[in-house]
């Protein structure tokens, strides 16, 4: 799947969605991936003593898994010119249920020859990243 030409993307439109479903062994795997091994992430003893609700998604695998989302609709992840995001709410990882990341990614506006692309992220129905915007380019 490729990126539809310009004239053809509407304000509007969804482009893609999926459901990603975390586990413990997801954030462990992650943390080796990326060297953050913050217990916070893997532990619920010291998540709690540090007043959180439980064991928490790491903040980058949360964004990386909502980008990824359009990955096969852009076809060429070279054409993302700019992603961010706000981080409104953790994602809590369960020991046993684990958590589902259900992202939603919308065409937000059409300008300059790219689309913004809204993404909408959620976990236990409560919005997980605000403002999560992603640039593509549409020309060549």
């Amino acid at each position: 799947m490729t990126v539809p030409a310009l004239s053809s993307l509407t304000v509007g439109d969804v482009v893609a969605e999926r459901t990603v479903h975390l586990t413990r062994e997801s954030l462990v795997r992650y943390a080796g991936a990326s060297g953050d091994f913050n217990p916070i992430h893997y532990r619920d003893d010291v998540a709690t003593r540090v007043g959180l609700p439980g064991v928490l998604a790491h903040g980058m695998l949360t964004m990386g898994v909502a980008v990824e989302t359009i990955a096969g609709w852009v076809g060429d992840t070279g054409r993302i010119a700019d992603y961010g995001v706000r981080f409104t709410r953790p994602v809590v990882v369960d020991a046993e249920a684990g958590a589902d990341l259900v992202v939603t990614a919308k065409v937000g506006a059409i300008e300059d020859a790219a689309a913004r692309i809204d993404l909408t992220v959620s976990a236990a129905e409560t919005t997980v990243l605000g403002k999560a915007q992603v640039r593509v380019r549409l020309d060549g």
